[in-house]
């Protein structure tokens, strides 16, 4: 492998055999995540172009494609009603195109701009309260998803009714999420003050220089954080492998974590006492504990 600046280096490369299935390049993909945490001369390294290493400022370029398609969209009386970040293409210039439009419908029936459904499976992640509860869907609740979107684009997928801000997630961008997540739908902003906000910040790119506070100790409900039925997970066991940290089963039972009622009453010096090191895994044990927890119990003390 050549990079620009830097030696020559030998590399084994791997790849999907053809025909491969979802699943298979999903566990590709999670072994790519994995391997790209270590670093050590015994150890298999994976040598990238640091995808995930994009600053702000281009995040935020994207988001404001993003919106700017949006209000495309609204614009035309289109409702998306599945925006999320899984159905935006990203090209090789990062510009991002909103695709998938298999829930979209027109809104010029209505004089109030909005689609009422009467069946079929919603997105709960992504939807707005009204169009969940009532399954009235409109441009605003577009918003609301555009709203989860910035937080996937910021940080990753997780599930919660308000999302607390993604670790160094500019100020700026987290009060715009916010105010997407108006509980009111008249008081969300249009994707034509999504796109001119947006622009601002652009503009004027020291305003991303002011990170938002994180508080770790807020609950966040991750979607593998319970069964299908979303009951607590039956065992210790059980709950790591759907975190993909199976490799921790045997550190678990040693350190006598053999209830899923010793792993919510685990601290962060406890994850680190059972023998779990590398800070990927900490992080990501340490959030599906917190998304097991009760919101009665998610102001207790948990420093990540």
């Amino acid at each position: 492998m050549k990079v620009p600046g830097k030696a020559e280096v030998a590399v084994a490369i791997k790849t999907l055999k053809p025909g491969y299935s979802e699943k298979q390049r999903q566990d590709f993909l999670s072994e790519a995540s994995i391997m790209g945490q270590f670093s050590h001369p015994n150890i298999i390294r994976l040598e990238g172009d640091h995808d995930t290493e994009i600053p702000s400022y281009q995040l935020l370029g994207m988001l404001r494609g993003i919106a700017a398609g949006m209000k495309y969209l609204s614009d035309m009386n289109y409702v998306h009603r599945d925006l999320a970040a899984r159905n935006v293409l990203v090209n090789s210039n990062l510009e991002c195109k909103v695709s998938d439009f298999g829930l979209s419908r027109i809104l010029e029936d209505d004089a109030e701009g909005t689609y009422t459904t009467r069946g079929g499976k919603i997105p709960i992640r992504w939807t707005a309260p009204e169009a969940i509860e009532y399954r009235k869907f409109t441009s605003a609740s577009d918003v609301w998803s555009f709203g989860i979107v910035m937080w996937e684009v910021m940080k990753a997928i997780n599930e919660a009714y308000r999302l607390p801000a993604p670790m160094e997630c500019p100020s700026a961008i987290y009060q715009l999420m916010l105010q997407c997540w108006q509980h009111d739908r008249s008081k969300r902003p249009r994707f034509s003050d999504i796109v001119n906000i947006l622009d601002k910040l652009l503009q004027s790119p020291e305003s991303l220089k002011i990170i938002a506070d994180f508080d770790p100790r807020v609950s966040i409900r991750l979607p593998s954080t319970s069964g299908c039925d979303n009951t607590m997970f039956r065992s210790v066991p059980e709950w790591l492998e759907s975190i993909k940290m199976s490799q921790y089963n045997e550190s678990f039972t040693r350190a006598g974590i053999t209830t899923m009622e010793h792993v919510l009453a685990l601290r962060h010096e406890d994850i680190r006492n059972i023998g779990v090191r590398l800070p990927g895994h900490m992080k990501r044990i340490a959030y599906s504990i917190l998304g097991l927890k009760d919101e009665t119990s998610s102001l207790s003390v948990f420093a990540v």
